[in-house]
């Protein structure tokens, strides 16, 4: 969700590396001058330090009001390694009046979080709501100029402060055409969404720059795939999108759904960051919020959470009760679950996954029975390598390969079209120009490598061709 002002209903909204590599995300914000890690928790006792030792983040959002309350910074200083501000960075705490920028209450957050270790979300640069009321009676092309100056002064203002921004929020409508939501900025053209990122990509180059909205969780609907295929097609042209953001404001009319995680990775697989933006959960049942976090810890571009507010009286959302702490401060029963799928989950691989774009079509809901392992290694030049099959999921499967004879190695593994790799872990990754074809070689990570395959239909297992010592 997006934090709105009183009296508005709607649903609510919620580093870009220049390449395509997808590093850990405690070496990128490390790269950009900010820590995962708050210096006074340990890892596994606390949302954020516990996050970070996977390589992510785990945040909240954050008002500058709340800031004198004890309680509230106590809670936030000690679980939380990410911040978004909840208002006071949009489009009408910070241009109040056209030319005139104010940055006291959001620079108050900024600083209170990296004092204290922590990094910044940058939410939002472009948005058709809470506008300032000068610009929402703008029109054309006076409109489109103011819209890309405000980008470029907050973007500029808070540069190297901001490690990721959402550049532009819920652009998308709802229903079941999977357009664009009719509004002013919309009207001053279509490519009004790629406008803004460039200018973003020009005033922070190196600020992740994100596309965030609510209502893309499930897989199958209208929605989802229209920003699926927005940022497929800016990734083919070359426009600098980073991430996309998920809202997940999960209710009863707006469920968790079982392929949410199919979701994820389906965009993980275009090359971008995955992250989730604005999450609170109707209720705060612990099983939902557990299977939350093993989705995105499952998906290696899935780089952090955040939840929408701390205690359930600092929520959007009040009598939903939807976040991890009671209104008196006190962990609730999701606390414990999303601590432990964190302490459970699979560190962010620091290798490079390929950015080919998988098919658009909704990816298969059986898991296929799994096959036996070889008993005996291909043949190879002076060692072997034998792959045994991993975790399956919905849409794409992992393999493990264990190298014996050598500490220097160079693997050579075929995939059967259409699959596609999309993430490898513990070896430097090479393709031929087929892309199916994958060298695989050691870089001081040990003897095992893996990695995951979209399996487009296709769960034929991937063969190992040979292995030779280097």
């Amino acid at each position: 969700m997006t934090e709105r002002c009183h009296g508005d209903t709607r649903p609510p909204t919620g580093p870009r590396a220049r390449t395509a590599v997808v590093l850990a995300a405690a070496a990128l914000l490390a790269a950009t001058g900010a820590a995962f890690l708050p210096s006074t928790a340990s890892a596994g006792t606390t949302l954020g330090a516990s996050a970070a030792e996977k390589g992510r983040y785990f945040g909240t959002a954050v008002a500058a009001s709340r800031l004198s309350d004890n309680a509230y910074t106590t809670i936030l200083n000690r679980e939380f390694n990410m911040v978004t501000a909840e208002n006071e960075m949009k489009m009408n705490a910070t241009e109040p009046q056209q030319g005139r920028f104010s940055y006291g209450a959001a620079e108050q957050i900024v600083n209170h979080a990296r004092s204290r270790g922590m990094s910044v979300r940058g939410h939002t640069l472009a948005w058709h709501s809470q506008q300032p009321g000068w610009m929402e009676s703008m029109s054309g092309s006076a409109l489109r100029q103011a819209m890309l100056n405000h980008v470029t002064q907050v973007a500029t203002h808070f540069r190297g402060q901001v490690v990721a921004w959402d550049v532009v929020n819920e652009a998308f409508a709802d229903g079941g055409s999977g357009g664009r939501r009719d509004s002013n900025l919309q009207r001053t053209g279509n490519d009004w969404i790629e406008a803004a990122f460039r200018a973003a990509d020009a005033a922070d180059p190196n600020a992740k720059l994100c596309y965030n909205d609510y209502n893309t969780d499930n897989w199958t609907h209208a929605k989802t795939q229209g920003v699926y295929n927005m940022v497929r097609d800016f990734k083919a042209r070359g426009v600098p999108i980073d991430c996309v953001g998920f809202q997940s404001h999960f209710n009863n009319n707006s469920p968790y759904v079982s392929n949410y995680r199919t979701t994820l990775s389906s965009f993980a697989a275009l090359g971008v960051d995955v992250q989730i933006t604005e999450l609170d959960i109707q209720g705060a049942p612990a099983n939902t919020y557990r299977s939350v976090v093993e989705d995105c810890m499952a998906v290696p571009r899935c780089n952090g959470i955040t939840v929408w507010g701390i205690r359930d009286s600092d929520s959007w959302l009040a009598s939903q009760t939807p976040l991890l702490f009671n209104s008196n401060g006190s962990k609730k029963p999701a606390y414990d679950a999303v601590l432990a799928a964190l302490n459970n989950g699979t560190p962010v691989p620091t290798t490079a996954p390929p950015t080919s774009v998988p098919p658009t079509s909704v990816p298969p809901t059986s898991t296929p029975p799994t096959t036996a392992p070889p008993t005996t290694p291909p043949p190879g030049g002076g060692c072997t390598a034998t792959l045994q099959d991993s975790t399956r999921w919905g849409d794409r499967f992992n393999s493990q390969v264990t190298v014996s004879g050598a500490s220097n190695w160079s693997v050579v593994v075929a995939v059967t079209p259409p699959q596609k790799v999309s993430a490898t872990w513990n070896g430097s990754p090479s393709w031929d120009s087929s892309g199916n074809v994958m060298t695989m070689r050691s870089n001081g990570s040990g003897n095992v490598f893996g990695f995951t395959t979209m399996a487009n239909g296709n769960w034929t297992r991937p063969q190992v061709l040979s292995c030779t010592a280097s």
